[in-house]
């Protein structure tokens, strides 16, 4: 008789594993509109079939809060059960032996902080207070709502102009956001629970290539209205509301502070992500419409700077979008020293061709988002020898694009994670001479799900270099608009959600000027919101409508399908020039890819709520 046995995985084991993986790509595919309470009872199902049950808050507390939110669910309840809820899900919390009993308690507990109007609403009225549409889900989490399924059908079709004008029926920034938008859309996309998301601005970039949005005949304008629009910031929110106001009739005047139109779109991206030229044809098609534009024209209240007021007089709406273009200091001991340059600095020159030499220098980037990955493959490109990233966190912390962060890396740039600044080192000279940073470890979860990092028991680090980029972030140059009596909180107007400020009925704000440094995308959304409103306020109820028809649905393939990942030059080619690296899908490439579409327009629950729009 053998004493010991090599364990193996049984079948049903390796079944149960693969049903947990199920399990994950349906969570990552979650759709809006679902019933929060119902999902935090499937969750409370889940934990309460993996207790073990040997202590009492786990094996029968758990059944009783699920009992309890089944009456909620069936009009059973009454607002005593709330209480009831709270205080059984408390006690399991406090007392279970396990993660798994407190956590799910938690998880209950979390649920009435977060949607306690929803626990009303089914005690009151028996329905949920949520959506009674089940959306599109990529669709829903696009902030400008376009109809990704429409577009991506078109795309597959081989109806590039067509899948252009649908886009633009939403967002008139096609080329940009096919090159560099952050696809928020893929997050929920309900291929997930097959295998993985389809490559959604793969193939709304394939459009673009194939139909330039300058090429792209414009919708019909609407008659003049009389009306006129003053239009503050010629970025992608304050173009986005020109563009719709425009074919709504009214007259706009863009006033840009800089020389040239584009916001953070130029003066934030580099070329070599978003070539100038691409950025032309979005500018040209919108400039096409017939607003107005100012440049080198900025509002405020200094000599030589129009006043708000004035365009207030002038004008029978303004719109605010003045983007976030200051830059944030580290706030350390020798921050003045020569060589620390702000990331706006640096990509302002870099987008107005005014390319620093960096030759031969040893750079360091202090921050871990999207723009410090552009300041630091930028930093390669003008010629450092060394290029350092300095970040306080873990690299997974970063909230840069893993593609971004691993485009670095390959392209020759070091990573000083758990790194926290702590001071500059200047020479005899006033240089920068090094970068000393305290080392951390990582530590407790903050409010946001993200670990916190804190001090270790470390000697501070010398890091020798010539330049240091801060890249923690932008600012927004409110003062001028505080001074006017404009509300400002923490530095950012204080507008509502519509885009009207609060307290003038004639002003609105969007984009990062209102919400902090965003997406492109978000700022875009926003300009959408402010023309609809505006448009409003000036008493009409224009509908941007489009009248292309998208191509019936063929049966979805449902086997589990590679995706098509966007092919890049080798870091070889591309580190050494501005030059566009990435390329574009093959025929074949965007073909398969939209042929991964479940088309959930038609098929499944969109289809019977909710739905494709075609108008706004």
């Amino acid at each position: 008789m053998s004493r010991l046995h090599l364990e193996t995985q049984t079948q049903a084991q390796r079944t149960v594993e693969r049903l947990y993986k199920d399990l994950e790509r349906h969570l990552i595919a979650s759709p809006p509109g679902a019933c929060p309470i119902d999902l935090q009872l499937s969750f409370l199902k889940l934990c309460h079939a993996q207790t073990c049950g040997k202590c009492v808050p786990c094996r029968i507390g758990l059944g009783q809060l699920q009992h309890l939110l089944e009456d909620v669910l069936n009009g059973k309840a009454t607002k005593q059960t709330i209480e009831t809820i709270k205080n059984t899900a408390a006690n399991i919390r406090d007392s279970a032996d396990c993660a798994i009993g407190y956590e799910a308690a938690n998880m209950v507990l979390t649920g009435l902080d977060g949607f306690m109007d929803d626990y009303i609403h089914h005690i009151e009225k028996g329905t949920c207070s949520g959506l009674t549409t089940a959306p599109i889900p990529c669709t829903a989490f696009c902030p400008a709502k376009v109809d990704i399924p429409g577009y991506i059908s078109l795309v597959g079709a081989g109806r590039y102009a067509d899948a252009v004008k649908l886009i633009r029926k939403d967002n008139p920034f096609p080329t940009a956001c096919g090159l560099i938008c952050e696809h928020p859309c893929e997050a929920h996309c309900r291929r997930n629970i097959i295998d993985t998301a389809i490559n959604i601005r793969g193939l709304k970039r394939m459009a673009v290539d194939n139909a330039p949005s300058n090429t792209v005949p414009l919708p019909e304008k609407a008659p003049a209205t009389g009306k006129r629009v003053a239009i503050i910031g010629g970025g992608p929110s304050g173009l986005t509301a020109a563009y719709y106001l425009q074919l709504m009739g009214h007259q706009t005047t863009v006033f840009e502070a800089k020389s040239k139109l584009g916001g953070m779109l130029r003066y934030g991206i580099p070329s070599y992500r978003f070539p100038r030229e691409r950025l032309q044809q979005d500018l040209d098609a919108i400039l096409a419409t017939g607003t107005a534009i100012h440049l080198n024209s900025k509002v405020g209240t200094a000599p030589g700077e129009i006043s708000l007021e004035q365009l207030n007089k002038d004008y029978d709406a303004v719109y605010i979008a003045i983007g976030a273009h200051t830059d944030k200091k580290i706030g350390i001991e020798g921050e003045d020293a020569d060589g620390v340059i702000s990331a706006v600095e640096l990509l302002r020159n870099i987008g107005d061709g005014k390319m620093p030499d960096f030759t031969g220098k040893t750079v360091v980037i202090v921050g871990g988002g999207n723009v410090a990955m552009d300041c630091t493959r930028s930093a390669i490109r003008l010629g450092a020898a060394k290029v350092g990233i300095a970040y306080r966190r873990r690299q997974e912390d970063m909230t840069a694009l893993p593609e971004e962060i691993e485009g670095a890396i390959a392209e020759g740039a070091e990573l000083y994670s758990l790194k926290a600044p702590h001071k500059i080192e200047k020479d005899t000279t006033g240089k920068v001479a090094a970068l000393w940073v305290e080392p951390q470890i990582i530590g407790p979860i903050d409010d946001w799900g993200r670990a916190r990092p804190v001090r270790a028991e470390l000697p501070l680090q010398r890091i020798p270099c010539d330049i240091i980029i801060v890249a923690i972030g932008q600012g927004i140059e409110s003062h001028a608009f505080e001074e006017a009596g404009i509300k400002v909180k923490r530095g950012n107007i204080a507008a509502l959600d519509s885009t009207r400020l609060p307290d003038d009925s004639k002003l609105f704000a969007g984009g990062d000027c209102v919400t902090g440094p965003a997406t492109v995308i978000r700022a875009i959304a926003a300009g959408k919101v402010a023309a609809a409103n505006i448009d409003e306020y000036l008493g009409y109820h224009h509908e941007i409508t489009c009248d292309v028809e998208i191509p019936a649905p063929e049966m979805a393939d449902k086997q589990p399908c590679g995706r098509i990942q966007m092919n890049e030059k080798e870091p070889s080619q591309r580190k050494n020039n501005f030059d566009a690296f990435e390329c574009s899908m093959t025929v074949q490439e965007a073909c398969q890819e939209a042929g991964r579409c479940l088309r959930c327009d038609k098929f499944g629950m969109s289809s019977l709520k909710g739905g494709r729009s075609f108008r706004w």
